[in-house]
């Protein structure tokens, strides 16, 4: 498998700017998957809960080549808020990112085509604010071996400086994350340690 990237944030980033009197906060975050991008909006919503609104729009992996996009209006008119969001994720050709755009009403309508310019403008600079960064994509898979085996394995898994979870249950089980263009060597080396003891499954990823 070839080495694969894909460009994300590196970090949280804001802007903040004003269109005729409305005040537009844009945040930006990385987020692994669905559960940390709707968690990112959630806290946002929570610490602006006295915004006329809080509109997002993520991209991200739920497994596999599968891109998951969303955006919402949160109340704007159709098409003004969460879809300008979203094309700016699309157009920098982010992944792995969620943007909330707050908007704090100035008494001025801006129109569909205002409110358009002024969302993507928001979640652009709070991309730019971020920095943008390149990750390779990964993957997730268990192990579960007997006692005997565990030290192979986890020796294994340091020596290819994997993240992983150990659970020592009635047998030893790890939960695995490397680089995907990793992953099929180690769970090789893994198979040939234990002679085939180790039962390797699918992390849900």
């Amino acid at each position: 498998m070839a080495e694969e990237t894909f460009r994300t944030v590196a970090g949280r980033g804001q802007a903040t700017f004003e269109v005729q009197g409305s005040e537009f906060i844009g945040h930006a975050a990385p987020a692994a998957d669905r559960e940390a991008a709707e968690a990112f909006v959630a806290e946002i919503r929570a610490e602006y809960d006295d915004a006329t609104h809080n509109v997002p729009a993520y991209r991200v992996r739920t497994g596999g080549d599968i891109l998951r996009e969303y955006g919402d209006d949160d109340g704007e008119p159709s098409g003004s808020a969460g879809k300008p969001a979203l094309n700016v994720l699309q157009q920098e050709e982010v992944e792995n990112v969620v943007a909330v755009v707050t908007r704090y009403y100035g008494g001025t309508n801006l129109g569909v085509g205002g409110l358009a310019r002024s969302y993507s403008s928001a979640v652009k600079q709070a991309i730019e604010d971020a920095g943008i960064t390149e990750q390779r994509p990964h993957e997730r898979f268990s192990i579960a071996v007997e006692y005997d085996d565990s030290g192979t394995v986890r020796g294994i898994l340091e020596s290819a400086d994997a993240e992983f979870d150990a659970d020592y249950g009635e047998r030893a089980a790890f939960d695995v994350r490397v680089p995907e263009t990793e992953g099929e060597n180690l769970r090789d080396r893994v198979r040939s340690a234990t002679s085939g003891r180790a039962e390797i499954g699918d992390g849900g990823e």
